[in-house]
């Protein structure tokens, strides 16, 4: 499977041949469960407070009162301690201890990475993802080492429209939304669609262009090549990052 290589500039440079990984049967089965396995490692532990509710003390008042018969905060005419007043205890809330993580076999886990990057190369799974990229472009896209040497956000837009795919990063900016609820008070305001994925084989800038993630070769994974475990994602690859991939 060959593609082309560009430079910087936008201009096909020369072609080069896919390593094996690219060829790898598409399975969305095994992708799916890998990023549910990935995501719920992910999960931090949460839950009340063992007190919560419990701070106060309380005694029933009994019946012949003409009030409800849920207990009451000494002193106070306030109810206490019962799941269903103000005030009181979770009824069945969520359990800090609770284990969210789960287990796949390592060598699942290998076929729904290496899945998950044979589909970058299939237009069609890609535009079905949603992103926006030139007609008749051959993917993955893949561009010349000096591409990493890029330090300033302007030169990689520049790229980006150059081959026609700057239009997919315009897609995720119209897309940016102020979520709902009171996540907008702890640090997650926006929420902005999943966007390019460049795969470098050093770190590099990709400055505030909307939904680009930049990773290298050693840190993917299904949830970069596959958020919500939908495979497909638009990506470009430098030559090194290629050839990395060639060498697993």
């Amino acid at each position: 499977m060959k593609v082309n290589i560009y430079s910087i500039d936008g201009k096909v440079k020369g072609d080069m041949v896919l390593p094996a990984a690219f060829e790898t049967p598409f399975r969305p089965d095994v992708i799916k469960k890998a990023f549910e396995v990935a995501r719920g490692n992910a999960r931090h532990a949460y839950g009340a407070s063992p007190e919560s509710g419990r701070r106060h003390a309380v005694s029933g008042i009994g019946k012949g009162h003409g009030a409800s018969r849920v207990p009451r905060i000494h002193g106070l005419n306030r109810a206490g301690l019962a799941p269903n007043v103000v005030g009181g205890m979770p009824g069945h809330g969520p359990k800090s201890y609770k284990n969210w993580s789960e287990k796949i076999n390592k060598k699942e886990n290998q076929l729904a990475i290496m899945s998950a990057i044979a589909a970058t190369a299939d237009a069609a799974i890609v535009a079905g993802r949603g992103h926006k990229f030139k007609e008749g472009s051959v993917l993955p896209v893949v561009v010349e080492d000096k591409f990493e040497s890029l330090e300033k956000t302007a030169e990689v837009a520049k790229f980006l429209e150059s081959l026609g795919l700057y239009a997919d990063v315009e897609r995720a900016e119209d897309g940016v939304k102020i979520r709902a609820g009171r996540g907008k008070m702890r640090a997650r305001r926006r929420k902005e669609p999943t966007g390019i994925l460049i795969v470098a084989s050093k770190k590099m800038k990709a400055g505030n262009l909307a939904g680009v993630d930049v990773i290298t070769p050693e840190q993917l994974n299904v949830k970069a090549l596959a958020p919500g475990g939908v495979a497909g994602r638009l990506a470009v690859f430098t030559e090194a990052a290629v050839k990395q991939i060639g060498g697993w």
